[in-house]
């Protein structure tokens, strides 16, 4: 029993760091209609830039948010200089995508080699209830990210910049004509965005690992969460997030990693099967 508590909180953290990755991935493809293959790379981008600043004497709370404000500055100028002259050509935008994933990928191994450097959470303690091990970086992470996930459902739902953006992702051609400015609106959603995969690399890469292809396994697990909940839907995203979490945690517990991994699959195999658009997801309108 509290083998089983213990796994399902640390899934649960596990979850809230997926969810700040699929919304930011979400948030993309359904405002922008564009599938972010760099989108791991922007995790690794803020690990690695919360490496330097802890490298620098900066205090670890602070790296995490400088962290999160390069990777939104890169995430704005990538898409107001290069991806808008494109956006609506669904094949430059993942060669463009991916490109850029390759490039930071590439320019890391440069700079600071293949090896994973050191860079230790600055918190080691284990919280203990009774038989149920907690360790505290675990807890943290996963408070920092539900407020992240907060804060940016807030800002979705409750501000103007928020309704304007879920206008453009609902038909975009009408928003624009009621005077929302898609070519002002779209590099701030991909800022949003691109910054949410960057703090939640600052504050993961410490505890796992931080190598220069640590956004592969990124990607895949993003794409797999947003496919479970619903191309588009960032409640669905959600959702997925905490639900794959969970079943990671648990399978690793008791079934072992590859036989996790295999469960994941069935499990998103089964969903498209009973409903094909995700959990959360709607039928695509057709004229």
């Amino acid at each position: 029993m509290d083998s089983f508590i213990s796994a399902g909180l640390i899934g649960l953290a596990l979850g809230a760091q997926y969810a700040l990755l699929a919304l930011g991935f979400t948030l993309i493809f359904g405002i922008l209609g564009v599938v972010n293959f760099a989108h791991g790379g922007f995790y690794l981008l803020g690990g690695y830039t919360a490496y330097v600043c802890v490298s620098w004497g900066l205090p670890y709370p602070l790296a995490v948010v400088c962290a999160a404000l390069a990777t939104a500055a890169l995430g704005y100028l990538f898409e107001l200089l290069l991806l808008e002259r494109v956006i609506d050509n669904h094949l430059a935008t993942l060669i463009l995508t991916l490109g850029l994933y390759l490039v930071i990928c590439t320019a890391v191994v440069v700079v600071f080699g293949p090896d994973a450097p050191l860079f230790p959470f600055p918190v080691t303690d284990v919280l203990h209830f009774g038989g149920v091990y907690l360790p505290l970086s675990n807890l943290i992470v996963f408070g920092v990210c539900f407020a992240a996930i907060g804060v940016t459902y807030g800002l979705l739902y409750r501000t103007n910049f928020g309704r304007s953006l879920r206008a453009l992702s609902e038909d975009r051609p009408v928003a624009m004509a009621l005077g929302i400015r898609a070519k002002l609106m779209f590099p701030l959603a991909f800022a949003l965005a691109t910054g949410l995969a960057g703090m939640t690399g600052a504050l993961v890469t410490p505890i796992l690992s931080l190598t220069p292809h640590v956004g592969d396994p990124v990607l895949a697990a993003s794409f797999l969460v947003v496919i479970l909940g619903g191309l588009g839907s960032l409640s669905g995203a959600t959702i997925a997030a905490f639900l794959v979490g969970l079943i990671e945690a648990y399978s690793a517990v008791y079934l072992g990693g590859s036989k996790g991994a295999l469960m994941l699959f069935v499990l998103v195999l089964i969903v498209l099967l009973v409903k094909p658009t995700g959990l959360m997801g709607v039928p695509t309108r057709r004229a």
